[in-house]
């Protein structure tokens, strides 16, 4: 079972863990190019080819539009050799749809991944 966090308690989390944006490019057009301050955006069609060049931390909190996707790519998180066996790998539950926090536009839309 995937282990969900509501949007608040990721506000409060903001800082202290990785965030991993998931979005489609289309998706995150939806935003203006807007993610979450600190986020890395990788689209989760890509996450499974792109996952080995990043270096993933103990506490990763993935987000998406709307909260379902996030729940695969934490599976498929949690199945990489390259995530530590004892992280914390979480979905946040209704994605940026629920999510009222602050946005910052993401430095490049490419298609590569992109930290801000």
């Amino acid at each position: 079972m995937v282990e969900e966090i509501s949007t608040d308690e990721f506000e409060d989390r903001l800082g202290e863990v990785q965030v991993l944006d998931i979005r489609e490019e289309t998706e995150l057009a939806q935003t203006e190019g807007r993610v979450v301050p600190g986020s890395t955006h990788v689209p989760m069609s890509r996450l499974p080819t792109e996952m080995d060049q990043h270096d993933w931390e103990d506490e990763i909190c993935v987000i998406c539009r709307h909260g379902n996707s996030s729940i695969q790519a934490v599976r498929l998180l949690r199945a990489y050799e390259g995530v530590p066996e004892d992280a914390t790998v979480v979905s946040v539950a209704g994605g940026y749809l629920d999510y009222d926090g602050e946005l910052v536009r993401a430095e490049k839309e490419t298609h590569e991944p992109v930290a801000v």
